[in-house]
């Protein structure tokens, strides 16, 4: 599978080499991307149309970046030059024939000038005819500069830094006041933002996740290991690298540029279940696989894993942009331990997708037999109003078995499997919204809970009787969930788990929490009401 269109952006050394130099001109500042008003002075030498050039900017910046980087700014070209040159523009085009290797550079009025006056800055201190006195300022500079705002997101050129800068200065002091790392979620770190969009696969054993990383990849993998038995018994992260090799779990834990650091709290007991496998390929450069072990079915079973199955499988949900829950025909029951990681992931209901694979095992009767069952098992597990998505197939390297399935089934199977490949090739399009979602979420929470800290360390007497107070609280969780909500005008569905907040407050003496701060609470308030808005205004599609 490819995501995207793979010929799109690639040129020639000569046109690179061209496009280069404009890019120079057109990034202003040097930060290695193309913005808002640097884009629209420099694509308007191309006398296109503002519904063209908004085009032209949708289509190279599929992710919705905010940017354009050089890769994206060659494709802009070739987009532009296309246009020029009498053709209609849409996403089909990047599906069609068109030699994008071989298209020309796009004819760019005033642009030579341009680029002479950055190369020969003398010419342009010299005065006019008129004796005018000589603009120090290079052009470059002149037409592609704007006011900064007061603001400190005036020098955001991507969402992902505008999330960075306000989590740093809003979110993460009010995190820190009020031990939100130890009750709900570590502490994020730039690695976290700049990550990949990761695709978590989730089953009972030999129900197909190895193999469908492989049957996606059209290869083997570092470490991947198949066969009808338990075979995976450890989280591997399937990821782009520039050689193929296994990383251990614990040096990737600490390695910074890698967004698992949030992983040390499991423990060494999961680390040494936990390894990277890195290879080159162009689908890892869009996204990151995590294969899983197999879910198992007993409870003696169970009580042999030496970390927190549940805990790291909802630390990665909340990671994760898509989950995928694998059943084959044979294996339609969902186990207790099946049923706890489904319950984790409560509040990712929008990124779980079903897959029923290998489905090609069975004939036609039976398989719609087989869905109703799976629909039936997993409607008393998973709790939502919406019909949840399942995929039909048999996601390996070998051909649908039509002996059982018959050319309907075949069929079937193909667009089915042309579903799901849509599905993936969405996600990196959709990573930079979900990571505003994630971060929404995130701050939502992390506000909520600081009104509930807050409100313990109010209900604590100054002197007498701190610990039969504590107890007290401790034991009426519920009840005081419902007076902060009450007080604070909340929604009810934000509120954590009562039984797990319960759990981890045992470790600590209410009389230590900070008070509630204001002033953090405002902040988190304007960071939600107006920075995030405002940074999606500045770093939206300049033309619409």
């Amino acid at each position: 599978m490819e995501i995207g269109a793979p010929r799109i952006g690639s040129c020639s050394k000569e046109h690179q080499k061209i496009y280069k130099e404009w890019f120079d001109v057109a990034d202003s500042d040097n930060d290695g991307r193309v913005t808002g008003n640097n884009a629209i002075n420099f694509l308007s030498m191309s006398n296109l149309s503002r519904q063209e050039l908004k085009q032209v900017w949708a289509i190279a910046d599929s992710k919705r970046q905010g940017y354009l980087g050089f890769k994206e700014f060659v494709i802009a070209m070739q987009l532009v030059s296309l246009v020029q040159d009498g053709n209609e523009l849409s996403h089909d085009i990047l599906k069609g024939d068109v030699d994008f290797e071989n298209v020309k550079p796009p004819k760019m009025e005033g642009l030579d000038e341009l680029i002479q006056k950055k190369k020969d800055p003398s010419n342009s201190s010299k005065p006019d005819s008129n004796g005018n006195s000589p603009r120090q300022a290079s052009i470059t500079t002149q037409w592609f500069s704007s006011k900064p705002s007061k603001r400190y997101l005036s020098n955001v050129t991507s969402i992902q830094d505008g999330l960075k800068k306000l989590y740093t200065r809003k979110l993460k002091p009010l995190e820190v006041t009020y031990c939100f790392n130890d009750f709900v979620s570590p502490l994020l770190t730039n690695s976290d933002f700049d990550a990949k969009p990761m695709v978590m696969l989730l089953g009972q054993y030999s129900t197909g996740k190895t193999t469908f990383i492989k049957h996606m990849l059209k290869c083997s993998y570092p470490g991947a290991h198949i066969g009808p038995e338990p075979t995976t018994d450890r989280f591997v992260v399937v990821m782009s690298g520039t050689d193929e090799r296994s990383v251990p779990g614990n040096t990737i834990a600490v390695h910074a540029d890698m967004p698992f650091t949030g992983l040390n709290s499991f423990g060494t007991a999961f680390l040494s279940k936990f390894e990277c496998s890195q290879m080159p390929h162009p689908l890892l450069e869009h996204i990151t696989f995590v294969d899983t072990p197999g879910v198992l079915s007993g409870e003696k079973q169970r009580t042999q894993r030496a970390y927190d199955f549940t805990g790291v499988t909802a630390w990665f949900a909340a990671k994760c942009d898509l989950i995928l829950l694998l059943f084959d025909p044979h294996k339609l029951d969902i186990s207790d331990e099946f049923k706890r990681v489904i319950y984790s992931l409560r509040g990712h209901d929008d990124k779980i997708r079903v897959v029923l694979n290998k489905a090609d095992q069975v004939d036609t009767q039976q398989l719609m037999r087989i869905y109703g069952a799976l629909m039936w098992s997993l409607g008393k597990v998973l709790n939502t109003p919406e019909v949840v998505r399942v995929y039909i197939g048999s996601f390996n390297e070998k051909p649908v078995n039509e002996g059982f399935t018959g050319p309907i089934g075949k069929a079937l199977f193909e667009k089915e499997q042309e579903d799901l490949l849509t599905d993936l090739k969405d996600i990196p399009k959709k990573a930079c919204d979900r990571r505003i979602n994630e971060f929404v979420k995130r701050a939502r929470a992390a506000k909520i809970h600081a009104y509930i800290v807050g409100h313990l360390k109010k209900e604590m007497p100054t002197f007498i009787g701190k610990a039969k107070t504590q107890q007290r609280l401790a034991d009426n969780l519920e009840e005081e969930f419902v007076k902060v909500q009450r007080d604070y005008h909340l929604p009810p569905g934000d509120f954590p788990d009562v039984e797990n907040f319960k759990e981890v407050l045992r470790g600590y003496s209410f009389d230590r929490f900070e008070k509630l701060k204001p002033k953090m609470i405002q902040d988190v308030d304007e960071m939600l009401g107006y920075d995030i808005p405002n940074l999606l205004k500045t770093l939206r599609n300049p033309y619409d």
